[in-house]
């Protein structure tokens, strides 16, 4: 396997999205609203479908199993399950104060463990985003917080702009705020605690379910008061690709090109596409593949090579 692959989105209609994956990036046949894009998944809440090639109609989960390390390479975790999810996520009206297990402490729930990164593509003047609790918040305050709907309180607050990066690990509180629009990578999981709603109602009327007890065993209480890192992420006028976000799960980059580059697989991973602005073409085992703005894309790690052309603004994902 070594061709380009890309996908058909696989969307979520949450109450909190707006409208923008369609009038950002021209798509046709989003929900209203259309709170996030599944880009590229294996979860079983929304596999993705390839659209090109020798592949189309087939899953993520089924290449994944039947072409193993030779499209996820000698690093992922699981030869027979691909580890990452990425996402679009336009967030109309702020999500729900939550947070995700991590590896350490997924046992104690059951969970999904889930370490996830944002990148600001756009958001409106003022969007904020929480990434943590305050200084000395404890449980008890917290639980306090929680009975008399004052935990917004015991968040930290960030103001954001295009550009930039937020690394969001398991076990950390956290929040997208209203007019904010994202791209995510994160491990592939679907588990989410709900520690706080804001007060609000669903679309049924009823305030939507909270895991409290859930929330208690996955907070790391000793984080710190923000333990997001959080840097803008200018390109040069060179082609380069400048570090954004670096863990045990994944690595991204941004790839300022401005005529043709080929990068080198050494198959221990594969590489996942996105082309936050611009167009560009890939060419990776004698097929080309157009990538307009919001296009995503995976490179299997067995393609030797792959070559990038065009003038574009790329966000690069890699083990």
């Amino acid at each position: 396997m070594t061709t380009p692959l890309t996908f058909k989105p696989v969307y979520k209609d949450y109450i909190w999205g707006g409208d923008r994956l369609a009038t950002h990036f021209h798509r046709t046949g989003t929900p209203l609203p259309c709170a996030e894009s599944w880009e590229i998944s294996a979860h079983p809440d929304g596999p993705s479908i390839v659209a090109n090639g020798q592949y189309a109609g087939r899953s993520l989960p089924e290449l994944a199993s039947e072409f193993g390390i030779s499209l996820m390479g000698t690093q992922t975790p699981d030869p027979t399950r691909f580890p990452l999810l990425f996402k679009l996520i336009d967030a109309n009206d702020k999500l729900s104060v939550q947070v995700h297990p991590n590896n350490s402490n997924a046992v104690l729930t059951q969970g999904e463990p889930k370490t996830e990164m944002w990148y600001v593509l756009d958001r409106v003047q003022g969007s904020r985003i929480y990434t943590g609790l305050r200084e000395g918040v404890t449980p008890e305050v917290l639980r306090s917080a929680l009975l008399d709907g004052t935990a917004a309180k015991c968040l930290t607050e960030v103001s954001i702009n295009p550009g930039d990066a937020i690394f969001i690990p398991g076990g950390l509180v956290h929040a997208i705020g209203g007019g904010s629009l994202i791209y995510e990578v994160q491990q592939n999981s679907n588990t989410t605690y709900r520690l706080f709603d804001w007060n609000r109602v669903g679309a049924d009327g009823k305030p939507r379910p909270l895991h409290i007890e859930e929330s208690f065993k996955t907070i790391e209480w000793d984080n710190g008061k923000n333990n997001a890192r959080m840097r803008e992420c200018a390109n040069s006028g060179m082609i380069e690709c400048r570090p954004l976000v670096s863990c045990a799960f994944f690595q991204v980059g941004k790839l300022a090109l401005k005529d043709k580059t080929t990068i080198a697989h050494d198959g221990k991973t594969f590489t996942g596409l996105f082309v936050e602005s611009g167009s560009a073409t890939v060419e990776a085992g004698g097929e080309t593949v157009l990538l307009a703005e919001g296009t995503s894309c995976l490179i299997p790690a067995a393609a030797p090579t792959f070559t990038l052309t065009g003038k574009a603004s790329l966000l690069i994902t890699t083990l």
